[in-house]
């Protein structure tokens, strides 16, 4: 996520409110700021203040819908009318949210937004005899549940939604963590060592050097 937001507090708690829920948020305070993030960052969704300086969340939103149609749009927005959120709406925002929210909503329609991301998720995803349910953040093997930190959950489900394709350190340090991330911290692979202890016998989480980790159903 990119948290588009001028007023810095409100930036934080919701950067600290979508870490909690497992999700990689990364802050920008201007318009500008947000299009240099996304030259360099591959977002899921951006979460955008639309009375932006430097450059108006209007004019980024355009911007987001031309050069990044896979990401999707979320107006955070103290603008209430009828009017307002047609006009967002019109611009390419996929949705609409006003000042003051509940934040529980906010993350429903986060969740809601990554299900839309093509090719479209699950709410629930299975691979093997593993159950992840990202709304709930709950992880069960043979229905056995799995106690998860947030990082490691976040690692599980980039693994099942590839559906057996290997994932690199560095797609998982770009999506499960966020931008500030050390390059060559060894964070992903102590990650990837504690998943694999708890995930548990038969083997289903593998390494292929060199290259990532994918899932793999036990033979």
């Amino acid at each position: 996520m990119l948290i588009v937001e001028d007023e810095p507090m409100l930036a934080q708690a919701l950067a600290a409110g979508l870490r909690h829920e497992a999700m990689a948020a990364d802050i920008a305070a201007d318009g500008q700021q947000a299009l240099d993030r996304l030259t360099v960052n591959d977002y899921d969704i951006v979460i955008l203040d639309r009375d932006l300086p430097v450059i108006h969340g209007d004019d980024v939103c355009r911007r987001i819908t031309t050069d990044h149609p896979h990401c999707r749009i979320l107006m955070l927005t103290a603008a209430v009318r009828l009017g307002d959120k047609v006009a967002g709406l019109t611009l390419g925002a996929d949705d609409y949210l006003a000042k003051p929210f509940d934040f529980p909503e906010l993350v429903a329609r986060l969740r809601a937004l990554s299900r839309r991301i093509t090719p479209a998720q699950p709410p629930v995803r299975h691979f093997a005899d593993l159950t992840v349910d990202p709304h709930r953040r709950h992880a069960y093997r043979k229905g056995r549940y799995l106690d998860l930190t947030r990082k490691e959950f976040a690692v599980l489900l980039l693994l099942v939604q590839a559906e057996g394709g290997v994932v690199s350190a560095e797609q998982l340090l770009e999506k499960a963590w966020d931008e500030h991330a050390d390059p060559f911290t060894n964070a992903v692979r102590i990650t990837i060592s504690t998943l694999r202890r708890k995930l548990g016998e038969p083997s289903l989480l593998h390494t292929r050097i060199g290259e990532g980790y994918y899932l793999e159903e036990p033979r």
